[in-house]
């Protein structure tokens, strides 16, 4: 819990609970450890579509140079999916989630990732954080092969690069909203974390709970506090998990004005998984999955709108 080798724990650093245990599949104390404000519980989404199913071993990460073939992705791309597919093995059966997933995310984008129950958008989540690795396929993260990098290099490039916002907000109890948005920033050693957190806050429009705790605070603030907490390493791209499930549609609506903004403003690229149709509208590009394979992808114009819409039955 120390923000650098030989210094004393930051504060809020310190009152975070220690005693808590989570299962997490496939994970390491490296990503914990290096993460634990963002990632404490990002595999139990993916744990829930696994169930009891053990994945098929992936290919291992390799030291060795490229191969002609394996193209370095364009600079402007912040994210590539190649021929990506992931696949469990129950028994004498293979179940296979994703199959040959392929499309790309420009630097600065806000794309939404939308289908039905059980079509793999948690999974693709995972794959694309770096947060699981597939059995075929690579995935590309502002220029750096994934599938190539150890569990430890996957978690300092999240570290630095990738923030996350989860439905169930995942907020510490024990801290205020100011100490939330503070622990990631204390534990990269940031000497002016109380500033830089009142700052990110005040930009979501809780200069004035700074001191409050989540449970007292209402569901749509205590999503602010998460996206306040998201965006406190400046990340290039920011994966938002059903941002807007546990809010009514108007707090809603507010949540996803304060995604638009923070694109617009901070160029973060947004990726969305998402079942709420108006905020999948909002997006400037929509990937539609289906039974583990893109079925659509395009932008959200009003030829595609009636394409969105049938995700509603």
């Amino acid at each position: 819990g120390k923000a650098l080798s030989g210094s004393r724990p930051s504060p809020a650093v310190s009152d975070v609970p220690r005693k808590s245990t989570v299962f997490l599949p496939d994970a390491t104390v490296a990503d914990v450890v290096a993460e634990p404000s963002a990632e404490l519980v990002s595999f139990v989404g993916v744990a829930a579509e696994r169930c009891v199913l053990a994945p098929l071993s992936p290919p291992h990460a390799s030291s060795t140079p490229h191969s002609a073939t394996a193209l370095a992705p364009l600079r402007d791309l912040m994210l590539e999916a190649r021929q990506l597919t992931k696949e469990y093995r129950s028994g004498d059966h293979t179940l296979a989630v994703l199959r040959d997933v392929n499309f790309t995310i420009p630097d600065g984008g806000f794309v939404a990732i939308v289908g039905p129950s059980g079509s793999g958008k948690t999974t693709l989540l995972g794959l694309l954080a770096g947060l699981d690795v597939p059995t075929h396929g690579s995935v590309w993260l502002d220029g750096a092969d994934l599938t190539r990098l150890s569990e430890d290099k996957r978690a300092q490039l999240r570290g630095a690069k990738v923030g996350f916002v989860f439905q169930s907000f995942q907020l510490i109890p024990t801290l205020t909203a100011l100490e939330n948005v503070q622990v990631p920033l204390e534990l990269r050693g940031d000497d002016g974390a109380p500033a830089r957190a009142r700052e990110l806050l005040t930009r979501v429009g809780l200069g004035d709970r700074v001191h409050h705790y989540p449970n007292q605070l209402s569901g749509g603030e205590q999503q602010r506090v998460a996206i306040a907490r998201a965006f406190s390493n400046a990340p290039r791209l920011l994966f938002a998990d059903e941002p807007t499930g546990n809010l009514d549609s108007e707090t809603g609506e507010r949540i996803v004005e304060l995604l638009l903004t923070l694109n617009r403003e901070s160029g973060t690229t947004i990726v969305l998984v998402t079942h709420d149709l108006a905020l999948a509208r909002r997006a400037q590009r929509v990937i539609r999955l289906a039974d583990g394979v893109v079925v659509s992808d395009g932008p959200t114009d009003l030829s595609l709108r009636p394409v969105v819409s049938s995700l509603a039955g």
